[in-house]
């Protein structure tokens, strides 16, 4: 048997139960379902989240007859993750963690409403990490109008964030955010929301 060359040997970026719910269209649960019936091959990463490797997960459409997306096997695509926080220091945080956490991201960072429609429009990011009080044009209406584009609408995650109350969960969610947190930020807490968003 030949030996592998050290490029050979290095594995692809794991898969999340995010990304393979979105390939079956499906949710994490029944993800998570295939995982603990042994149907889906998977181990725990340090952070006590599910890893798939992309040999394991196209064995497993192979063997339950889902298609497969060539597209997706060959292609590694990265991350897109926009941050849009008034508060410089905080947002320049929260990417240092992501950064620190993924490697397979590109990340944006905007510090206005106006700004996080323009980036939205140019880098169409897979999640936005929106802080909902900002200036020119708050996260609320900044939701309203992502999700009012059919072009960005569906492939968008919003998670927002904010440090006023007034904002309630149910308002919110109700202008098209996907998840809602409030500052102070716990960073774990966070992770885990994109961990789920993603």
């Amino acid at each position: 048997m030949p030996k592998k060359t050290r490029h050979e040997s290095i594995p692809d970026p794991l898969l999340t139960t995010g990304d393979i719910a979105n390939y079956c269209h499906t949710g994490m649960t029944q993800v998570n379902r295939w995982i603990k019936l042994g149907k889906l091959e998977a181990f725990r990463n340090p952070g006590g989240h599910y890893r798939v490797t992309r040999k394991k997960f196209r064995e497993f459409l192979e063997k339950n007859g889902m298609p497969i997306i060539e597209e997706f096997f060959r292609g590694v695509k990265k991350k897109k993750i926009l941050i849009a926080d008034d508060d410089t220091h905080l947002a320049n945080m929260i990417g240092d963690v992501l950064l620190s956490r993924y490697k397979d991201i590109e990340l944006k960072i905007v510090h206005n409403g106006y700004d996080a429609l323009i980036t939205v429009g140019n880098f169409i990011p897979d999640i936005v990490i929106l802080d909902i009080r900002m200036p020119k044009i708050d996260g609320l209406e900044v939701c309203r109008r992502i999700r009012e584009n059919e072009t960005l609408s569906s492939g968008i995650k919003i998670l927002a964030i904010t440090a006023h109350s007034d904002y309630t969960r149910e308002k919110v969610l109700k202008s098209g955010a996907d998840e809602y947190l409030l500052k102070p930020l716990d960073m774990d807490v966070l992770l885990e929301h994109v961990e789920n968003l993603t």
